[in-house]
């Protein structure tokens, strides 16, 4: 039994765009009758413009830009799954009989992944984690203020530093390149 991630991202991605949706992310755990197939999704460009033009300003907290969310509602994510779950069992996409599906937004504390995630979340609070270490430290957090020539620049000064990050900081800010981060989200500011 193998399963084809990058078929079912495939699908993933054009059943999400039928329904004005983009896929975000894709993870699959777990083994025997305890796989979970867990797909996150949003409201596609065009849907996230209108949604923002629509919005009333005054019913979401202030710190929140309304970029950073991603519009999904919960019958969004039931259309969805109905949908992609059928396709999955008929084309029989997972091998074996028994899975959950788990279709939902990727929150506010999103994943980030690819360089258009840094330059669409720009001005946001973001925590990094990097492969080698920049100035002895592998943990950042702060604002990303640039992104340009795959290279992500973090003002430091937008939160308090903690442990070896306090050492680390040299300047305000911090250049980390694209292929150096291990992995990055965005940090809820409420």
């Amino acid at each position: 039994m193998s399963l084809k991630l990058d078929t079912i991202r495939a699908t993933a991605e054009r059943v999400a765009a039928s329904h004005g949706l983009d896929l975000v992310d894709i993870e699959f755990q777990g083994g025997g009758k305890f796989r979970t197939l867990r797909i996150f999704i949003e409201k596609n460009a065009l849907e996230r413009a209108r949604l923002a033009e629509t919005a009333n300003p005054e019913e979401l907290p202030r710190a929140v830009a309304i970029e950073t969310l991603s519009g999904v509602t919960h019958e969004d994510c039931a259309t969805f799954a109905q949908d992609f779950g059928t396709i999955l069992d008929v084309e029989d996409l997972i091998p074996g009989a028994e899975y959950t599906l788990e279709v939902s937004s990727p929150g506010l504390e999103r994943k980030l992944s690819g360089a258009g995630d840094f330059s669409r979340f720009q001005g946001n609070l973001i925590k990094i984690q990097t492969f080698t270490p920049i100035n002895g430290n592998r943990q950042w957090q702060g604002r990303l203020t640039r992104f340009a020539d795959n290279t992500a620049t973090v003002d430091l000064s937008a939160v308090k530093q903690k442990g070896k990050a306090k050492k680390a900081v040299t300047g305000q800010t911090v250049d980390i390149p694209l292929a150096n981060i291990e992995k990055a989200n965005l940090v809820a500011e409420i």
